[in-house]
């Protein structure tokens, strides 16, 4: 499934902001790249993941995709999320946001 922004309640977004020095931006978003590769794109209920990069270097956004908030429990419950996001945090300061589409325009 593609990653599709619209109203309505059937996707779950979640949404993490990193605070991140501007030369560890790059090793951030390596990191982001091989977990979701190699972890969240096998986990039930995946949907679509991408990252987002600030220009001066001092922030980086994943914006993914779920089917339901229950596969985001879920795969948080998995041994192997721990050190992962332990990983992260040695880069960079998280804010982690669960969000659902309530507005969308086009030109």
């Amino acid at each position: 499934m593609q990653a599709t922004i619209r109203v309505g309640g059937d996707i779950t977004t979640l949404v993490n902001v990193f605070t991140v020095e501007p030369e560890n931006q790059h090793k951030l978003v390596q990191l982001l790249k091989e977990g979701t590769e190699s972890f969240f794109s096998k986990q039930p209920g995946f949907i679509s993941s991408s990252v987002h990069t600030s220009k001066e270097g001092r922030h980086a956004i994943n914006y993914s995709q779920w089917r339901s908030s229950r596969d985001i429990d879920d795969f948080r419950n998995d041994p192997r999320f721990v050190p992962y996001v332990q990983s992260l945090a040695a880069l960079a300061k998280a804010e982690t946001i669960l969000c659902e589409v309530v507005e969308v325009n086009h030109a």
